[in-house]
């Protein structure tokens, strides 16, 4: 009798474990690995994965991702990588290049931007005139479209690794409640910038999806769409804007290093503030995504003439992992 029962609870104990949704000890503990590109995208992937997959990021942190150049050792990252995530709206052509030759062949190329926008809603400009057929990429500058960002990720994750459904939700959910803090702390830091300085103009055009959904205006940006500075007639062309729309200041990036703009500030008379970002994320202790956007809200804010104070409680903090 005792032999009979020990093998109706071992049977029992098969059948557990056979049933959907009853996660192995070991495939628990499996991890699956994910590739990145850019910093915000790799930070924002390590937030809603917080330990659960092994995240990789590709690209330098403050390397120009419109021209960088993946190594031959990035090419035996993406091909051990699950999935692969991108910005796409041709951010990374090369890489995505790359990936496609080298990913194993159950392997996703995740392109957040493409399933974020609608073609309709793409942005064309300056920097990435529509002629060129390359629409503006940086979208995660707007805070409403990380957030679709965050969720397409959770998404995706969960479908690639059910194991951990509970732990992509839980963590997407209060990455998704840190994001809200900051998009309502940069609506209050556009609300404290007198209405006649809400104006931008940058030396790479980052911001074109941002300032509409807070309220600013792109007025120039410098850099023109081959990445090249500016000709003379173009910085003519902005000087008499900046005089026009009188814009108080004008940003750059360390990742970008620009004279002209220096030019273009002694000519116009305006603050040349060179500390903006869309891709180089702060150091520790702000060394995240949300970080880098606090920072630049802070920046933005107090040479536009406004309370930085707006920024002060935003949690800047990653996840733990």
């Amino acid at each position: 009798m005792k032999s009979v029962r020990l093998a109706i609870q071992f049977l029992s104990l098969l059948l557990v474990l056979a049933l959907p949704g009853v996660a192995h000890s070991e495939d628990s503990a499996k991890k699956i690995t994910v590739a990145t590109t850019v910093a915000p995208i790799t930070n924002i992937v390590q937030n809603v994965a917080a330990g659960l997959a092994n995240v990789t990021g590709i690209v330098p942190d403050g390397t120009d991702s419109h021209t960088f150049e993946p190594a031959p050792a990035d090419a035996k990252i993406l091909g051990a990588a699950d999935i692969i995530i991108v910005n796409g709206l041709d951010l990374e052509l090369p890489t995505v290049k790359l990936a496609e030759k080298v990913k194993k062949a159950t392997t996703e190329i995740l392109r957040l931007g493409n399933r974020t926008l609608r073609k309709e809603d793409w942005r064309y400009d300056f920097s990435f005139p529509r002629e060129h057929g390359h629409p503006n990429p940086h979208l995660w500058p707007n805070i409403a479209l990380a957030a679709q960002y965050a969720k397409i990720i959770r998404d995706s994750l969960v479908a690639l690794d059910p194991a951990h459904r509970e732990g992509y939700i839980a963590n997407t959910a209060t990455y998704l409640a840190k994001l809200r803090k900051l998009d309502n702390a940069i609506f209050a830091c556009v609300k404290t910038i007198p209405q006649q300085n809400r104006k931008l103009v940058t030396y790479h055009d980052s911001f074109a999806y941002f300032a509409p959904r807070y309220g600013m205006k792109v007025i120039a940006a410098i850099q023109p769409s081959d990445f090249s500075e500016p000709g003379p007639q173009e910085i003519i062309r902005v000087i008499k804007q900046i005089k026009r729309e009188k814009v108080p200041a004008i940003f750059g990036s360390e990742v970008f290093p620009s004279k002209v703009m220096e030019q273009i500030a002694r000519e116009t008379g305006v603050k040349f503030i060179d500390q903006l970002s869309d891709d180089e994320l702060p150091a520790s202790p702000n060394n995240s995504f949300i970080g880098m956007m606090t920072n630049n809200m802070a920046v933005m804010t107090e040479a536009l003439g406004g309370n930085t104070r707006c920024v002060a409680s935003v949690d800047t903090s990653n996840a733990a992992p």
